[in-house]
């Protein structure tokens, strides 16, 4: 029997190669360039990287399988010794060239940790998707949190409300107290217990991983030519670097990858290329770019 490791990975490899082929006709353009790398300590990953096309400026879409003795500053996290974990998942991140099309992360994971024996004392899903638009468009908003919320509905081990609730409060810049952007789901250390079973949770995992463009295409397709100004793009690289500042400073994501000596260049293909900060900026009271930051102040219910 396959175990539920290898099952996760099998899937993830074949939904890199589905999201980055739907992509790449969505562009138009560019093509995602593949980099194989490996981690001495054990495993590796496949990183795909778009760039400069005629829709997306920037973007990648990764996979890794890592596995090994867990880091001191793990051990220390997860308050354990001398153990051993492993490690796998689907990463994305997503920065369109047009200020109307919002940028986009996904992140899909399972985790596993052994005794010095190699059972497993503990295992558990994680991931979720959020939104990060430049200037609302409430009808994006809806749209991308159905998608999620109907994908929710049909697995009794995942809650809309509690998902949405933990992605406001996780994907916030607390020294800005503003969101980083319109949410979507948030879940991590997904475990078996009396109800569930983690055959439940990964079914719930593949289904909500498997329905990310149904979440996102629709929304790049309806804003990609719209017009824009250089004021809107000036507005677009300043939110940027807000976006920027979270993953740097909060992101738990960034900070494992950090810690077990994980591939620079895949841990940071989440940065966007182009990014400005600009002392004490504020937008003019009654425009979009106000509308905007309103909405990360004091984040809405949005299904």
């Amino acid at each position: 029997m396959e175990s539920q490791k290898d099952a996760f990975y099998t899937f993830i490899r074949e939904l890199q190669h589905t999201i980055t082929s739907t992509l790449e006709k969505v562009d138009g353009k560019a093509k995602f360039k593949e980099d194989e790398w490996y981690r001495k300590e054990g495993g590796g990953g496949f990183s795909r990287i778009i760039e400069k096309g005629n829709v997306f400026e920037k973007g990648g879409v990764s996979i890794s399988a890592v596995h090994g003795e867990l880091p001191v500053a793990m051990q220390n996290y997860f308050k354990v010794k001398d153990a051993d974990f492993y490690a796998t998942g689907i990463s994305l991140v997503i920065h369109p060239l047009n200020p109307m099309v919002p940028t986009v992360h996904a992140n899909f994971r399972y985790f596993e940790m052994y005794d010095k024996k190699g059972k497993i004392v503990d295992c558990w899903f994680g991931g979720g998707l959020d939104l990060t638009p430049y200037y609302l468009y409430e009808e994006d908003a809806k749209h991308f949190h159905q998608v999620c919320k109907t994908v929710c509905d049909r697995h009794e081990v995942a809650d809309y409300k509690t998902f949405k609730k933990k992605c406001d409060e996780y994907f916030h810049n607390t020294h800005r107290n503003e969101a980083r952007g319109i949410g979507g789901l948030f879940y991590d250390y997904c475990r078996a217990s009396d109800a569930f079973s983690m055959a439940d949770w990964l079914k719930f995992q593949k289904d909500m991983a498997s329905h990310f463009l149904e979440a996102y295409v629709p929304i790049v397709e309806k804003r990609k030519d719209l017009s824009h100004t250089l004021a809107n793009i000036e507005w677009q690289e300043i939110r940027r670097g807000r976006y920027v500042e979270f993953n740097l400073v909060h992101d738990k994501g960034t900070l494992f990858g950090l810690k077990t000596n994980g591939r620079i260049e895949s841990i940071l293909m989440s940065l966007p290329p182009a990014v400005q900060w600009r002392y004490d900026h504020h937008p003019e009271a009654g425009t979009k770019e106000a509308e905007l930051v309103e909405v990360l102040e004091n984040p809405r219910d949005w299904v």
